[in-house]
């Protein structure tokens, strides 16, 4: 039995498995992957107060450290399911299913972040480590003088392009609109690189190429005009979307599938809180992430506090 269990062991997860033990609880955590969610990938955090520049994956394992060093337990396992199930007349327990067994607690923290928004276009899925790519850090040192491009207006995306325009010969960047959503001192460093160009206004329809890539078509959305622009890697940055499907039945959901949850991190059900990008909120960055995690931890552990002790 535990006092509270945490879904996922990204930035929101471990910061609430941190704030959870620093409160007295037996805190596990699961994840089904690796800790660190996405932010592991990317390689030079500069917007976290305090700390200039941190690579993510040093980002993660402090905090992975700092919570096992505090005694949080941390397993892999992928959870496929939640339960409530009463207790005694004063308490009421939360039973989780993983793909390992059952565990019981007090309390569910439902940290599991989000994952990369996929284009939806035909032969995309089929084309994943042929040229296509969501990670540019992961993959991009497979295509050193090659051209590529990168889809998106957001942070994420000019940090993609600005990675890549150190291994690659050309990096095109293709955005929807004439302005970015990123940092404006992101925009700037790129338009200074040679070898960045922006295509802007302009959509990606279709993906050329038998068993690898080999160029992709452009829509320009004002002039309707379709070109095609030979490249070998296509590496996709349109944002994130949630995974919280299978908790469905247990939470309540938005029509993107975000789960219902304000600033307290409090669910539709008792119990169970919501911390980090899966949750319903306006800003998703590294600092907002970190804050669910400190109110879902506390929020959890005083709610341990006014249940009958296990």
């Amino acid at each position: 039995m535990y006092d509270i269990i945490i879904v996922g062991a990204g930035t929101a997860g471990l910061t609430a498995g941190i704030y959870g033990a620093r409160a007295g609880k037996k805190v596990l955590i699961l994840e089904q992957t690796t800790y660190g969610g996405q932010i592991i990938n990317t390689p030079d955090i500069e917007n976290y107060p305090g700390i200039a520049h941190v690579s993510g994956f040093e980002f993660a394992k402090g905090l992975y450290e700092q919570a096992t060093g505090l005694g949080v337990l941390y397993k892999t396992e992928k959870v496929l399911g939640i339960e409530t199930v009463p207790g005694s007349v004063s308490y009421v327990t939360k039973r989780v299913i993983t793909s390992e067994g059952e565990y019981e607690c007090g309390a569910v923290i439902l940290a599991t972040g989000a994952k990369n928004r996929p284009l939806g276009l035909k032969r995309e899925q089929e084309l994943i480590g042929a040229g296509v790519s969501y990670c540019a850090t992961c993959d991009g040192a497979f295509f050193r003088k090659m051209d590529v491009a990168v889809v998106g207006g957001g942070n994420t995306a000019l940090e993609d392009a600005a990675f890549l325009s150190g291994y690659c010969n050309r990096v095109y960047v293709i955005h929807r609109r004439d302005q970015f959503r990123g940092d404006e001192r992101d925009v700037s460093k790129l338009r200074a690189k040679e070898n960045v160009e922006f295509v802007l206004d302009s959509v990606v329809t279709g993906i050329l190429g038998a068993g690898m890539v080999d160029g992709i078509l452009i829509k320009n959305v004002k002039t309707g005009e379709t070109t095609e622009l030979s490249i070998n890697g296509l590496f996709v940055a349109i944002g994130q979307m949630p995974d919280n499907q299978m908790f469905s039945g247990v939470v309540e959901l938005d029509e993107q599938g975000y789960i219902v949850a304000d600033e307290s991190c409090e669910t539709s059900t008792p119990g169970v809180f919501a911390a980090g990008d899966c949750r319903t909120k306006s800003v998703r960055q590294l600092t907002t992430a970190a804050a669910d995690g400190a109110v879902a931890g506390l929020a959890a552990a005083k709610y341990t506090d006014t249940q009958q002790s296990f």
